[in-house]
């Protein structure tokens, strides 16, 4: 999901319209019709009425923001009651993802979570310190720096990003273009970073910046080459005027929705989800040199299955795992055309975003306090959404690797 706001709705093919570059909002009404078997809703709200689909991983809630036993069939979801509604704007198009009895506003946090967990950073975690039997390091052995190796096969693959033309051919008036593929949290967050890099005076006119993450598609879902994802992504590509061959820098934020089981469990699928990924992500964009990973943010105070601790924290791991696995020579991670065809990008770390919440992080200070965080305790607030966007405008623009191409150059 990105940015929920709470907007006045506009009738569009029986459905709802969203205002401007936002994805999502919550809303309050009526409810006017609700059939469960179809999942349907038909809501007043502000006087008008709106159709909109219900998610069948949506949350049905009620009014004390408990779990309903008889879900949408709850005797309470009758014509004339109150709800709340939280609604996502997917490829597939637009689902309520939260049904609440009763209204609420929608900048209210919902009560309940967890403002620590007791879990140290992986940056902060040394080469002793243990976490299920992994050591620390966002590279491991403690080091928050790439192998020497693999940081010199960085320094090569960022050599080659430079403006392209729509061909692909090095072109001094081309584009870099830098783009996001991932999911909900990723599109709020980096759709504010392209607005304050944009206006940064410091950022190379030859790079583009363009959102395709999408809210609802976590890893598994971009891990089919078939996927709505992908067309939407072009289409946005398109819209940017950035040609497949243009595109050079990757972000890619790792979560799949509602992961199971301990580490040695969900780490691995979302390995394998983010590998097949990548893998296509570089079929399609032959020029894309670098792909930076990231984790998700604090998720203790969630109120859903959707991606709460341990989860958040332990997707570093898939993170460091595969970016590890590359360094070691795993053919299917392949990144250098002189050693045969390149199957993704090389891959390192962006910004770490995760902190153990109010507890200050000693590398920066971050927190994540409950304001920081929507009213499902899962995507990111406004002042969620304005750290991560932050962290990552300050990371290219400092990064050794990446202000050879994201800064502006004297002649620009």
């Amino acid at each position: 999901m990105k940015i929920f706001r709470r907007i006045s709705l506009a009738v569009a093919l029986g459905g709802l319209m969203w205002a401007g570059p936002a994805a999502g909002f919550e809303a309050a009404g009526r409810i006017e019709s609700l059939d469960a078997g179809s999942r349907h809703l038909r809501i007043e709200v502000n006087g008008r009425t709106h159709a909109v689909a219900i998610a069948a991983d949506a949350q049905v809630l009620g009014a004390d923001d408990k779990p309903l036993a008889d879900g949408l069939r709850a005797k309470e979801f009758k014509a004339g009651a109150e709800v709340s509604i939280t609604v996502e704007k997917t490829a597939g198009g637009p689902v309520v993802r939260v049904l609440r009895l009763g209204r609420r506003d929608g900048r209210r946090a919902a009560p309940g979570g967890k403002t620590s967990v007791g879990l140290q950073p992986l940056d902060q975690m040394g080469a002793a310190d243990r976490y299920q039997g992994e050591d620390g390091g966002l590279y491991g052995g403690g080091r928050n720096a790439p192998p020497p190796a693999h940081l010199a096969a960085a320094r090569q693959q960022t050599a080659l990003i430079v403006p392209r033309a729509a061909d692909g051919r090095p072109d001094p008036d081309g584009k870099i273009g830098l783009i996001a593929l991932s999911m909900s949290n990723a599109t709020q967050e980096y759709s504010l970073f392209k607005q304050l890099a944009d206006r940064d005076p410091q950022k190379s006119p030859r790079v583009v910046i363009v959102d395709c993450a999408q809210g609802g598609q976590a890893m598994a879902e971009w891990a089919r080459p078939d996927a709505q994802a992908w067309r939407e992504a072009d289409r946005r590509l398109e819209q940017a005027g950035v040609s497949a061959r243009q595109v050079q820098v990757l972000w890619v934020k790792l979560a799949n929705k509602g992961p199971r089981g301990g580490l040695s469990e969900h780490v691995p699928k979302l390995e394998r989800d983010t590998r097949t990924m990548l893998q296509l992500a570089r079929a399609r964009f032959p020029n894309a040199r670098l792909a930076y990973l990231g984790s998700r943010i604090y998720g203790g105070y969630a109120a859903s299955p959707l991606n709460p601790e341990p989860y958040a924290y332990e997707g570093a791991f898939a993170v460091r795992g595969l970016i590890l696995a590359q360094a070691r020579g795993d053919p299917e991670l392949r990144y250098d055309d002189a050693r045969g065809p390149a199957k993704v990008p090389l891959l390192l770390w962006g910004p770490y975003f995760w902190a153990d919440g109010t507890v200050p992080r000693r590398s920066d200070g971050l927190t994540w306090e409950r304001r920081d965080l929507g009213g499902d305790g899962t995507h990111p607030s406004e002042s969620g959404r304005r750290k991560v966007a932050d962290m990552l405008l300050k990371f290219f623009k400092a990064d050794p690797l990446a202000v050879a191409w994201f800064l502006k150059k004297p002649a620009e």
